[in-house]
């Protein structure tokens, strides 16, 4: 995911390579923060691979660069964005960084197509917690703090998916509250 945020700012310009450090940092820093020792390493896999570009800047000083990307980075960037990989979709700070870029997709219908697949992933049964296979709702957990997990889980959740309908137009979805929780995603609450 760090080579799609990096591919993805320099979509919209070139970047000395600590602004471009500073943007990815604000994007995924607060969950996951971004180190010099995986941050340059990718941009010179990126480089190698041709698809950015890196030229001295020589009114920064010594030493100093900007970024910017090659047609076939741009490329890259279109079919990371198309296709995401299925975790990518499942887990929520990843599918973040590929909603941040998906408007760099030209064609809605292809933007619409990797919302539908967050969506259908969000109404999946899952929990944090489960009785066998059965999982539990955030009402059958005894524990505060695990109760909290769940509560808080199913309003992120909710609050996802009725944005995820509202993008794509469609009807915005009746919650059940008494479905089980799950982070990024609730289930369905079992049959009586």
């Amino acid at each position: 995911m760090l080579e799609l945020a990096i591919l993805g700012f320099l979509a919209e310009g070139p970047l000395p390579g600590h602004e471009l450090r500073h943007r990815v940092s604000q994007l995924t820093g607060y969950t996951r923060p971004v180190s010099d020792g995986s941050l340059y390493p990718a941009i010179n896999r990126l480089t190698k691979a041709g698809l950015i570009e890196r030229r001295a800047d020589p009114a920064a000083g010594a030493a100093r660069y900007v970024l910017s990307l090659t047609a076939a980075g741009r490329a890259d960037m279109l079919q990371r964005l198309r296709k995401p990989a299925d975790h990518e979709i499942t887990d929520f700070t990843r599918f973040y960084i590929v909603l941040a870029f998906l408007s760099h997709l030209p064609d809605v219908t292809e933007q619409h197509a990797v919302l539908r697949r967050r969506l259908e992933f969000l109404e999946e049964p899952a929990s944090f917690f489960y009785d066998n296979e059965r999982p539990l709702r955030a009402e059958e957990i005894a524990d505060p703090y695990r109760r909290g997990m769940l509560l808080t889980a199913r309003a992120t959740s909710g609050a996802e998916r009725t944005w995820l309908c509202e993008a794509l137009g469609d009807e915005a979805p009746a919650f059940d509250t008494g479905r089980a929780d799950s982070d990024p995603h609730a289930p369905a609450a079992p049959a009586s």
